[in-house]
């Protein structure tokens, strides 16, 4: 039976209860999405009933016309067959007579759904068994206190290394829970690099070393890692989170906010060595306590099950793709580009990051006169390129170009700047 007519179409209309006051036809209102003829499958873990069309992720339409390129920071561009497929599954999941959005999450539907989504997620970045993975709530700013409450005591000595605003948020939150210290600051220089490794002065009894992988706000992004003299290395990976490979094995806690590369906003993924469980202070709440989450393998309450069937949507994508091997050379050669012609730019554009810590994922400039920052951002946005204007802290511009920003939208955007450019300059 024809999508358009199947009594568990994407949009079912109700003769008797209209959504709108003026219908479109389901078939008008497909087109005009620009939905593929047929629901496009995903395989799946379970045994959830499946679709005949077994096409991969990928087979999708290019960007469609009517969208933007968005370039903020997060909520981030999501890929644009995610969202089609989503799309055609919203009404009735996987021929279960309902949207992931009304499961129960005990039921064996959402299982479904988040056991695939961790087991692609742990051949994704090769996590080893002996780390659990977690899907939570509250954003990445909540680990700043259920960190150093699961795994530190109130005495124990911490190290922060502060590359950017979110490493200095995560330093100040931890003072309330241990005592932590910055052995290093970039503030000072206005967050524009990062330091040697081998001349940090960390703690002799330090429990971890904290870092901030990729600072959004600033665009420092940690090319390698430091290694603690003790303790763990732990890592807020909220910007580049499989945006490239990574040795899970190198960390005690890897976290992340999903709304950035992997889904949107409302899920944030921890992955925790299980040895680093079950010590939380007293004072931990419940929710904040990875034992309980781990035990309950993320369900001791109602997870926000939609935004995790998201992710696992993107990390079947990924998969696609290749892997997180040929997803960090997409990313390379974005970057390149854009950075390229701010580097070109004869002083017209200027990136203050060191270049050896630039960031793949968010790319900060300014322009030679601030005066034509408003222009700037108006003209790009009537190119359909939006969310280019800087953090309100920093100021300037600032292009984040996570995994899901086609190539088409860093092109588009050279091209916007070179123009700009010849117009004022």
């Amino acid at each position: 039976m024809a999508m358009a007519t199947s009594p568990h179409s994407l949009l079912l209309q109700n003769p008797n209860r209209p959504l709108l006051k003026n219908p479109i036809s389901p078939t008008t209102r497909l087109n005009t999405l620009h939905l593929p003829a047929k629901p496009i499958s995903i395989k799946w873990a379970a045994t959830a009933a499946q679709t005949q069309d077994q096409r991969p992720l990928t087979n999708t339409p290019a960007q469609s016309q009517d969208r933007v390129f968005n370039f903020a920071a997060g909520p981030a561009t999501l890929p644009e067959n995610v969202l089609l497929k989503a799309q055609s599954e919203l009404y009735n999941w996987r021929g279960s007579g309902m949207s992931v959005m009304e499961m129960s999450h005990r039921g064996k539907e959402f299982l479904s759904i988040i056991q695939k989504a961790e087991a692609d997620l742990r051949t994704l970045l090769n996590i080893p068994s002996e780390y659990a993975v977690l899907f939570l709530q509250g954003g990445a700013t909540t680990q700043f206190a259920a960190i150093p409450l699961n795994v530190v005591k109130p005495e124990d000595p911490v190290d922060y290394l502060v590359t950017g605003s979110w490493g200095d948020k995560a330093f100040k939150e931890a003072q309330k829970f241990c005592k932590p210290k910055v052995i290093w600051s970039g503030k000072s220089e206005k967050y524009t690099r990062i330091p040697a490794f081998e001349g940090l002065e960390q703690s002799p009894d330090a429990k971890y070393l904290h870092i901030c992988a990729n600072e959004t706000i600033h665009g420092v992004e940690f090319k390698d890692y430091p290694t603690p003299k003790n303790g763990i290395l732990i890592a807020d990976m909220s910007s580049n989170f499989c945006s490239k490979p990574v040795d899970v094995s190198k960390f005690g806690i890897i976290y992340a906010g999903a709304q950035k590369n992997v889904g949107p906003s409302g899920v944030t993924i921890v992955i925790v060595r299980k040895d680093l469980i079950g010590n939380a202070q007293e004072i931990t709440p419940i929710m904040l306590d990875y034992k309980i989450h781990a035990e309950n393998n993320s369900l001791y309450n109602t997870p926000p099950c939609y935004c995790i069937y998201m992710c696992g949507l993107v990390f079947e994508d990924l998969l696609e793709q290749g892997g997180l091997v040929e997803v960090e050379k997409k990313n390379e050669k974005k970057a390149k580009i854009l950075y390229d012609a701010i580097d070109e730019s004869n002083g017209f554009y200027r990136c203050p990051v060191e270049k050896s810590v630039r960031s793949l994922m968010n790319v900060p400039f300014t322009l030679e006169k601030p005066e034509l920052e408003a222009d700037f951002v108006k003209e790009a946005a009537k190119e359909k390129m939006i969310q280019l204007k800087g953090h309100r802290s920093v100021g300037g511009m600032r292009a984040s170009i996570y995994n899901a920003m086609p190539l088409a939208g860093v092109e588009n955007l050279v091209a916007f700047m070179k123009d700009f450019q010849t117009r004022h300059a």
